[in-house]
């Protein structure tokens, strides 16, 4: 196992400074690490690849550009047809023979008995692209405007969930790691000989905080520029406010997960006891996105999640999309959020104190509060 290098610390150094110091390390060991970058970037393209292709995906299975063959009249008058290139001939028959020589895909000729003025021939199949092109497609009014919104705001919640769920369990993880490994080496023993173990976990919380508010931040980035290189191709309605509340409570909310991650690993010795201590904070990130893709048409349920502190970051976002809550009611779930990662924050500091300088049989996280450190 490689040992982990921790600047030096003095007797002399104030509390917020060994937090800079620790921070410092954690951020720069997550932006060094192979794995976190290549997951970062294999994220970033599979995210900005979904954004920009899927709504492409028709004209993709369409081949693209129809090239047809009309007269000058013709293809004036058609001009504003997307995906065709218009190849200009003397005469109809001239645009017949361009097809059957299979020099144009298709062409466009004059036919006063059709509604629409023109007939278009194709060789041996339906030239689809050019047909669907001069569909007329009316005037739309729609009688539940909401339904389109609602889908998308599925699709978000979805994608909030997955990001919570990731960021969080990705980040707490690494910070246990790091936890458990400080202890196995003795590390950490050394440590708390010239700091106080609070601001060893305060550094710690904050560095993989920063971390993952980088990674964040670059995801948003990557979708915003999607959909603006996309234009009207896919409809989002208006994100801005959902995604400021998304990072603003998911920044709380990853404190007190990160928290409660450094605790659970405080209570072992070894790696391999980490996955029974983390099973209880693995449920309380993964419940709420199973939840918002199973209530996510449930305005009652999506506002109790609003109030939960756990699912808060997931829910939140949704309701002032789809503009079920008040302007104060985001507030208030942030401001329980953050009485609520304070006071495990507190809890989580005393176990972490205690158990940091256990060895051997792993403790029960009742043990860890109580025991004498």
């Amino acid at each position: 196992m490689t040992t982990t290098q921790t600047p030096p610390l003095t007797p002399r150094q104030s509390f917020w400074d060994t937090v800079g110091i620790v921070a410092k390390r954690e951020i720069v060991q997550r932006f060094l690490s192979k794995s976190f970058i290549i997951s970062t970037a294999i994220t970033l393209v599979v995210i900005l690849a979904a954004i920009v292709l899927v709504p492409r995906l028709g004209d993709l299975f369409d081949g693209g550009t129809t090239r047809v063959a009309a007269t000058s009249e013709v293809a004036s008058a058609h001009s504003s047809l997307e995906g065709v290139e218009w190849m200009e001939v003397p005469d109809d028959a001239a645009a017949r023979a361009a097809v059957e020589s299979e020099t144009a895909d298709a062409a466009l000729v004059v036919d006063p008995s059709s509604p629409a003025g023109v007939k278009v021939l194709g060789l041996d199949t339906e030239p689809q692209g050019l047909v669907n092109a001069l569909a007329i497609v009316p005037e739309v009014e729609l009688l539940a405007p909401s339904a389109q919104a609602s889908w998308i705001a599925n699709l978000m919640g979805m994608g909030f969930g997955l990001l919570w769920m990731m960021s969080a369990i990705t980040f707490g993880m690494s910070i246990a790691n790091s936890v458990v490994e400080e202890k196995q080496t003795r590390i950490v023993e050394i440590l708390l000989a010239t700091v106080s173990s609070r601001a060893l976990l305060t550094g710690k919380i904050v560095g993989n905080s920063a971390a993952a508010l980088v990674q964040i931040l670059a995801i948003v980035l990557v979708v915003a520029g999607g959909l603006a290189y996309n234009g009207t191709t896919m409809p989002v309605g208006n994100l801005t406010w959902p995604v400021i509340w998304f990072i603003i409570l998911f920044l709380i909310g990853f404190v007190m997960v990160a928290s409660l991650y450094a605790a659970a690993a405080a209570l072992v010795s070894r790696s391999e006891d980490l996955a029974n201590v983390q099973q209880p904070i693995m449920w309380i990130i993964m419940i709420p996105y199973m939840l918002i893709i199973f209530l996510s048409n449930n305005p009652l349920a999506l506002t109790i999640m609003s109030y939960v502190p756990f699912s808060a970051p997931v829910a939140v976002p949704m309701r002032v999309f789809l503009g079920q809550s008040a302007a104060w009611e985001p507030v208030v779930s942030a401001l329980l959020l953050a009485v609520t990662t304070a006071v495990i924050i507190l809890v989580s500091a005393k176990i972490y104190d205690n158990g940091l300088l256990r060895t051997g049989k792993p403790m029960k996280w009742r043990e860890g509060l109580k025991a004498e450190a």
